[in-house]
């Protein structure tokens, strides 16, 4: 046994001598790492306490949590075209400049990772980060300052723990100084975002319809698209309360006008029925129209997910908001322009337009295939105040994306490429003013406003082919 010990008794002796003749500062250099490697053994065992006693996912809450995600449509704008989900970058156009969606995913270093649920919560219905600094509202904080304890604590445990961590930089928006200062921005979120604050369901009787109103105006912030806004960009009205500029019809965004959502006889869903509004949030289509623009990014990565009791309750709510407009009388069908077409006579302006490009599919009495190709006839998009959205599909074409209860995509082409301003604008004139319908004619400088705004590309041609004639 004792020669055993006399290597290590040699060693601890030879360790000694060695240290007695370094000199001090080698010494403090030993001294330091010594301490350096202590430091990091108790951080990695304190560490590993912490995930030790760390309570597990609630598999319940972050699935709640996903649907509510998938309900906001949260992937729609902070996840950029070919991009990772959630990891931001998508980019939004405004007056003053470009802003681009933020990074929400767990990632410590350039997402959300290090947030609180305070923190979280504060972003979601306050519209303010950690720092203290006030978002931009495209963010649609005061339409989520609706939202529960309950449902925000959902979303959080499922951004923390149910999605994927980006490591992917937050891009610096592009407006230039003085504008690009947030300071403004707080004064903003003072003056016209509502106080967090219980979700009041007495003002509704029935509780599904109670229920609609709080997808509807919350989570769902339907308003921040469908409602006019002020000059100084708050939306006229947060809920149904607050007047009937609410969901009336919005802005322009990217060349597409948000629908008017009340019960407007032609210009509104007032002709449409519950079961209507749930097929149309379902699969972006129904009897009397079809999903175009950002709606159908809405269709695709939200509404179709959704319970269809959810989908009915939104519908029972959006069916007791009245007209904002009463005096607008009822679509009634005019066949006038049916029997013309159908007897050769394309001498209408438009007619012929029509007559070449679109009679294929919406046919001479304008009134499409169901599911398919959407009705012209008391469409509303078609008599709209605003043509923009008309137009725009004219120019650029439109694709509707298949869902889950309608596997099949369809694409109308886009006819701007060969027609001019002036054959685009008799066209939406005839569908207009043709087989009931009540627009208001448009013009060519209509027309070259809205080109300007969008993408109008010719179709790719197999190899040999030409457009020449």
């Amino acid at each position: 046994m004792k020669k055993d010990l006399v290597p290590v008794r040699f060693a601890r002796k030879s360790a000694r001598g060695a240290l007695r003749r370094l000199n001090p500062v080698s010494k403090a250099a030993i001294t330091l790492a010594a301490y350096a490697v202590l430091s990091m053994a108790f951080a990695l065992l304190t560490a590993h306490a912490a995930n030790a006693t760390a309570k597990p996912a609630d598999p319940e809450l972050v699935a709640h949590g996903e649907y509510l995600a998938r309900a906001g449509d949260c992937i729609a704008c902070h996840t950029a075209q070919g991009g990772k989900p959630f990891a931001g970058g998508l980019k939004f156009g405004t007056p003053i400049g470009a802003i681009y969606s933020t990074n929400i995913t767990p990632d410590a270093g350039s997402g959300i990772g290090k947030w609180s649920y305070d923190d979280f919560a504060k972003a979601v219905r306050q519209g303010t980060r950690p720092n203290g600094e006030t978002l931009y509202p495209a963010m649609p904080y005061p339409s989520y300052a609706r939202l529960s304890d309950d449902d925000t604590r959902a979303l959080y445990a499922y951004f923390m723990q149910g999605v994927a961590p980006v490591h992917a930089q937050n891009r610096a928006a592009e407006i230039p100084w003085p504008l690009s200062m947030r300071w403004p921005l707080s004064i903003w979120r003072t003056l016209f975002a509502p106080k967090v604050q219980v979700f009041d369901d007495s003002h509704y009787s029935d509780t599904a319809v109670a229920r609609g109103a709080y997808l509807v105006q919350g989570l769902g912030h339907c308003g921040a698209c469908h409602t006019p806004r002020a000059r100084t960009m708050q939306e006229l009205a947060l809920t149904d309360l607050e007047g009937d500029d609410f969901l009336a019809g919005g802005g322009p965004i990217d060349g597409w006008v948000p629908s008017n959502l009340r019960g407007n006889a032609r210009t509104g869903i007032g002709a449409w029925s519950e079961d209507d509004i749930v097929q149309f949030l379902k699969s972006g289509r129904n009897l009397h129209t079809a999903a175009f623009g950002g709606m159908t990014d809405v269709v695709q990565h939200s509404m179709q997910h959704m319970t269809d009791a959810d989908l009915l309750a939104m519908a029972r709510y959006l069916k007791t908001l009245p007209s904002n407009h009463p005096k607008e009388t009822p679509y009634a069908y005019n066949a006038i322009a049916a029997n013309a077409l159908q007897s050769g006579d394309a001498s209408a302006r438009g007619a012929a337009v029509y007559r070449d490009n679109c009679m294929a599919c919406h046919r001479s009495d304008g009134r499409g295939y169901t599911r398919v190709f959407p009705a012209l006839g008391g469409n509303p998009v078609v008599q709209g105040k605003d043509p923009t959205s008309l137009i725009h599909v004219l120019l650029s074409g439109n694709t509707l994306e298949g869902t889950k209860s309608a596997p099949s995509p369809f694409t109308m082409p886009a006819f701007g490429w060969r027609l001019s301003d002036q054959d685009v604008a008799d066209v939406a004139t005839f569908v207009r003013v043709n087989w009931g319908n009540t627009g208001a004619p448009v013009i060519a400088d209509d027309v070259a406003k809205v080109r300007k705004m969008v993408a109008v590309n010719a179709p790719e041609l197999p190899p040999g082919a030409s457009f020449k004639h």
